[in-house]
């Protein structure tokens, strides 16, 4: 896909999805800004070389991409972040919130500082990130966000013990995208997300993957950032180089928020009584 001309974020872009994301964005011809704190598999610490190595790599390749080694879980570096990148290009097209961190604590054992890490990049780097992203995007002629979700949060089938914080940001990165698809709608603004399935140092994995590559994974992101997407709301799930997509929406006949088209009830006796159909409803 053709990308010239565009400016692109992609976060958590010096490893893995990211890193993938940025070389065939840059390959189509984008400017790409990575944005990496370099912390290590616990999603502490931070080191810069990370990130800078990253950039280099692609430059050597003869792509325009340079590196960011900001922390991106407070307001202010999410707006560093964009203002280095309007510094740079001149103009912001494309922002993919990629950067995660996967950790796992019990429910009883669940702690400030282990929330609140896994808060900042789930939850408040989006939220800033698209604060200050916004004004930008709203003079580019295609703009798009594309923010991250997890198949581990949306499906019970799918959880782990211990990933609650997790699915908590997860899910969060859904009602953001919900609700900017539906603010950024008049100005043209697509608002997606990807659940993507790879082998990455996410899952311990070092050397390359037989399976679950993460390259399997980029062509979906790539036309949720294309002009080519022409939707917006919509959950893309990417795993072994397949793609299905999906989004919450309403049962025929709703007249929300007073008619639910379902089964009528008038007791706690009565709900108990029609659950198997209320189930099915």
């Amino acid at each position: 896909m053709d990308f010239t001309g565009k400016t692109a974020i992609v976060t958590g872009g010096a490893r893995g999805l990211g890193l993938s994301y940025a070389r065939a964005l840059a390959l189509g011809g984008a400017r790409v800004v990575i944005s990496d704190i370099g912390a290590d598999t616990a999603g502490a610490g931070s080191d810069a070389s990370v990130v800078l190595a990253a950039a280099e790599a692609l430059q050597a390749e003869g792509l325009t991409v340079i590196g960011h080694g900001g922390d991106l879980s407070t307001n202010e570096g999410c707006e560093q972040l964009i203002a280095y990148t309007l510094e740079a290009f001149g103009q912001l097209d494309i922002l993919i919130h990629n950067a995660g961190w996967v950790g796992y604590q019990n429910i009883a054992d669940l702690d400030a500082a282990f929330l609140e890490r896994a808060m900042a990049i789930n939850l408040y780097a989006p939220l800033w990130l698209c604060k200050h992203a916004w004004p930008h995007l709203l003079h580019s002629s295609a703009p798009r966000i594309i923010l991250t979700t997890s198949d581990r949060a949306m499906y019970a089938q799918y959880e782990q013990t211990g990933l609650v914080a997790y699915s908590a940001g997860k899910m969060a990165q859904l009602g953001i995208m919900n609700a900017l698809s539906h603010e950024g709608l008049d100005a043209g603004i697509k608002v997606n997300a990807i659940s993507p399935v790879a082998k990455t140092r996410m899952w311990g994995v070092t050397d390359e993957p037989d399976e679950l590559k993460p390259e399997w994974v980029t062509p979906g992101v790539l036309f949720l950032a294309s002009t080519q997407c022409e939707d917006t709301g919509y959950i893309v799930r990417a795993s072994n180089g397949q793609f299905t997509a999906t989004r919450f929406t309403e049962n025929p006949g709703v007249e929300y928020p007073r008619n639910l088209a379902r089964i009528k009830a008038d007791s706690a006796e009565a709900v108990a009584a029609a659950w198997p159909r209320i189930k099915q409803a």
